[in-house]
């Protein structure tokens, strides 16, 4: 919920902060939503209060509101005072965090039933419903005929999702050693069967949030010195909303690479369900290469084909971009990608997404 409150905001703001510099008028649409979204993080926050869940809200973003609140109007658009002064977006932290870490909860002695929703190389997917919460959670166990050394990296792709903390990636929370199973937060659908669903009536605005995203996601990875080395359209999974809202969570780390460590320096054999060709061996996986995967995820996401579109138009030349045979013509870093994505003209926020 937060996640994505947190995004309806940073497009709004981001939109306030264009037209202050530009015509003062901020459309009639717009204001209306972020009317209707002050008035909802209002309720939502009294709500989990009375409830004994104290969620504290940036002082940044409460200023934020507070100072656009007076100019909004609910109809005709409203007018950006010549002296509003920029709201700075905070893009990479959360903006609502719970004050209180801990909470009572119940104890279930029975057993729950598990429905397979996936598998991979490593592992099988469950899902169940947890009788504290009433929602769904997700199991991932490991295959029973996996050796010592795969065994070892399921073991550490838990221990990497678990030190992170980010809304764009998923979240794990108790190994059992015993199954060799961990328990994570359930997501609805992947990228690719979403889009194949929704890419006839998708508009640009929505295939612009998701991939800004992902994208976010994958900076706060290399941000923490890793290399997922397994980006593809089955990986990254979405939370779906009552609203329509989503929200991108990266999963599957079985490859993941950590360049502080010597776990997975030595592995030459190719790997990957997107592979670069000018990479030779494994083991020398780097940012570009990453890159490359990440121009294939963002040629669907934008186009809806897994074929990459011609260089004709600024979506084509950022995604040739990535995937230029010369590395050294690739974005170097996801900050540059990121940059350019957000560039890209887009409608005024769309009702669904």
């Amino acid at each position: 919920m937060f996640a994505v409150l947190h995004e309806r905001l940073n497009e709004h703001f981001t939109d306030v902060n264009g037209r202050a510099e530009t015509t003062h008028h901020y459309w009639a649409d717009n204001s209306r939503a972020l009317l209707s979204l002050i008035q909802e993080i209002k309720t939502d926050l009294h709500t989990l209060r009375r409830a004994g869940v104290e969620v504290e809200f940036a002082d940044i973003y409460q200023d934020a509101l507070e100072r656009c609140r007076p100019w909004l109007s609910p109809s005709g658009g409203s007018v950006v005072p010549d002296d509003f002064a920029p709201i700075e977006v905070i893009a990479y932290e959360p903006v609502f965090v719970h004050a209180a870490k801990h909470v009572k909860l119940k104890k279930h002695d029975e057993s729950v039933e598990l429905k397979m929703v996936g598998s991979g190389s490593f592992a099988h997917v469950y899902s169940y419903l947890d009788p504290d919460y009433g929602i769904n959670f997700a199991v991932k166990r490991a295959k029973r005929d996996l050796d010592e050394r795969d065994l070892e990296r399921f073991k550490q792709e838990f221990a990497v999702l678990k030190r992170l903390s980010f809304p764009y990636v998923v979240e794990v929370y108790r190994y059992d050693d015993v199954r060799n199973e961990y328990r994570m937060e359930f997501c609805d659908t992947t990228l690719r069967d979403y889009i194949r669903k929704k890419n006839g009536t998708m508009p640009f605005a929505a295939r612009k949030r998701i991939a800004l995203q992902f994208l976010y996601g994958v900076n706060y990875l290399h941000h923490e010195s890793l290399l997922h080395r397994d980006v593809s359209l089955q990986n990254i999974l979405l939370k779906v909303f009552d609203s329509g809202a989503v929200l991108v969570k990266l999963s599957d780390f079985g490859l993941v690479k950590d360049q502080t460590s010597e776990f997975t320096r030595t592995q030459t054999e190719m790997k990957g369900t997107v592979r670069d060709p000018t990479l030779s061996s494994f083991k020398d996986y780097g940012v570009v290469n990453e890159i490359y995967a990440i121009g294939h995820v963002l040629a669907y996401i934008f186009t809806g084909r897994e074929s990459l579109p011609p260089a004709t138009d600024e979506v084509g030349r950022i995604i040739h971009k990535c995937a230029v045979n010369d590395v050294g013509q690739r974005y170097q870093a996801v900050t540059e990608l990121i940059a350019d994505v957000e560039k890209l003209d887009a409608s005024p926020i769309q009702t669904t997404a």
